[in-house]
């Protein structure tokens, strides 16, 4: 068993850290120590996108830790394929969309996502991040779509330094909190990336 010590470390190194030990071993299992149920759940999707078995094996007086269980003993994780979707990304940094008038920008992107739902292949991602996380949060029109592009299967990312940063974690309404490590996954992980921002 290998442990890893990731308490006090900032996003996304609990990730990074446990990943580096995962990827020394075939199989065995790496448990790994954090202090916040934001680090928690990264560990949790980490071991999911890399079909290993995760397990919350402590969480009392501000720890938590999570086991990680790598090769046959892991569980098989079934990858289904969805037609609805292709290999893009989109990546979203600000609540509108080009430069000159706010306002403009602001009916541009709300224009944008809508639009996203309404033409197939989808998406496989919609990353928000700095003021493009306000789009699942505040924005009840985006978050309206983003919700539908969700029900089809596409994956609503909102940076959760940036939800801290603008004080809207709780005001979460499409899709998940996520973390440096996912974003630069799935980023690296598609063929094409629209970039909005």
């Amino acid at each position: 068993m290998i442990k890893v010590d990731a308490r006090g470390l900032a996003c996304p190194k609990p990730v990074i850290n446990t990943k580096k030990e995962l990827e020394k071993i075939a199989e065995g299992t790496v448990v790994t120590t954090v202090d916040n149920t934001t680090a928690k759940e990264n560990l949790l999707k980490l071991a999911r996108s890399l079909n290993c078995e995760a397990t919350v094996i402590k969480e009392e007086d501000g720890e938590i830790e999570v086991q990680i269980v790598k090769g046959e003993a892991a569980a098989e994780v079934a990858t289904e394929s969805n037609d609805d979707l292709c290999d893009q990304v989109v990546f979203i940094s600000s609540d509108r969309m080009g430069s000159g008038n706010d306002e403009l920008g602001k009916v541009l992107i709300k224009g944008f996502i809508y639009t996203l739902t309404e033409t197939k292949p989808y998406p496989k991602a919609v990353v928000l991040v700095n003021g493009g996380v306000t789009l699942s949060t505040e924005n009840e029109a985006t978050v309206e779509n983003l919700k539908k592009l969700e029900e089809a299967g596409v994956q609503v990312l909102s940076c959760g330094t940036c939800l801290d940063y603008y004080g809207l974690k709780d005001q979460l309404k499409a899709g998940v909190v996520s973390n440096m490590y996912d974003i630069v996954e799935t980023l690296k992980g598609a063929s094409n990336t629209i970039t909005i921002g």
